[in-house]
């Protein structure tokens, strides 16, 4: 598990930009800090991957650059973290993508487990042997990432698959780690614990609506 608040760089300013109540008035910055979150994350996981030697024609002759063996499946739950899939979309350029629709339904009980994940839309290339990299702003519960994860196994079982998430409570990486031990867990920050409500605290709120407008 990396966490990038664990160590002093840029992307800290971008999440603490992201919880402030006052910056957080201006959409377009909010999604364009999750897009740059998105990039820098992008550009650590790409040093998991692998890589071959190319030759490049140059106007003056031939340069040798290692590049991307294959480039990897960038997927997203909508709508929250469109802005997210798109700073890796920036660097990973040429990706495949896949998308889903989850959202939590009906509540079932107390537990902040105790809810229904629905799941209503889900779209993807094959999957079979590739890097598969899952990008969502928020990881409270774990539930809808895990539910997610299971319904693209459908279309192919990945190589390696990275979950990618700006916030995290500690209850939903538990989570995780004990549904989803085979996957590699990239983290902008691990706050403190999650609400009856299950929102992450001090989390930065709903970052859906944040992003686009409140839903009715």
């Amino acid at each position: 598990m990396f966490v990038f608040a664990d160590f002093n760089s840029i992307a800290n300013q971008y999440i603490a930009e992201l919880r402030d109540v006052t910056i957080q008035k201006d959409r377009m910055r909010f999604r364009r800090n999750l897009e740059r979150i998105g990039e820098l994350m992008a550009y650590e996981i790409s040093k998991t991957l692998a890589y071959q030697n190319t030759n490049v024609q140059t106007p003056l002759g031939t340069a040798n650059a290692p590049l991307l063996l294959r480039q990897p499946v960038i997927a997203t739950i909508m709508r929250a973290g469109l802005p997210f899939h798109q700073g890796f979309m920036n660097y990973f350029d040429q990706a495949d993508n896949a998308f889903a629709g989850a959202y939590r339904g009906h509540v079932l009980g107390t537990d902040v487990n105790e809810f229904e994940v629905a799941l209503d839309y889900i779209s993807s290339p094959d999957l079979a042997g590739r890097t598969l990299i899952i990008a969502d702003p928020m990881l409270a519960t774990g539930r809808s990432l895990e539910k997610v994860y299971h319904s693209l196994l459908r279309y192919g079982i990945p190589a390696q698959t990275h979950i990618a998430a700006v916030i995290a409570s500690p209850e939903g990486v538990g989570y995780m780690q004990d549904r989803l031990p085979q996957c590699h867990l990239w983290l902008g920050a691990v706050d403190a614990y999650l609400n009856d409500h299950y929102y992450i605290v001090p989390g930065l709120g709903d970052a859906g609506d944040l992003a686009f407008g409140e839903k009715v």
